[in-house]
């Protein structure tokens, strides 16, 4: 059970990632139809004991439709033509979505227009209306 570093702080354990194989589609002539390059990837955030709380339900948020019900992570890979790039290419996607699932968004603070910014505005309104005012009918 070797662990996958993919933070400093988080690793995964290799047994928590679960990879199928199958067919993939579009260009690629005879070997299309007899190689099993496409790769399934299957990661259960839920009951992953490397991941805190904290960035599982963060992961949950990122990978919207890509998230089962039951809390596991599907991606699929089918690009390269061959198999270990695709596992390469699938596991690195996975890495990123959880790092960037560690990154907290800092907290709006909310703020209050300045006095002047108040007074710029108002300008503005003013002299639009005016600007408007002009295009009524003309009255001998």
């Amino acid at each position: 059970m070797p662990l996958i570093p993919v933070t400093r702080s988080i690793a995964i354990d290799s047994d928590e990632i679960e990879e199928s194989f199958t067919r993939a589609g579009g260009p690629g002539g005879q070997g299309v139809n007899t190689t099993d390059s496409a790769v399934m990837l299957r990661f259960d955030v839920r009951n992953s004991p490397n991941l805190p709380d904290a960035v599982k339900i963060r992961l949950d948020a990122i990978a919207g439709s890509r998230m089962t019900r039951e809390g596991v992570l599907v991606l699929r890979s089918e690009g390269a033509r061959s198999q270990l790039l695709n596992r390469q290419e699938v596991r690195e996607r996975l890495f990123d979505l959880i790092r960037e699932a560690t990154f907290v968004p800092k907290k709006r603070k909310p703020t209050k227009p300045s006095r002047a910014a108040k007074a710029k505005r108002m300008d503005g309104k003013s002299k639009r209306s005016a600007v408007k005012n002009l295009r009524g009918k003309v009255f001998d």
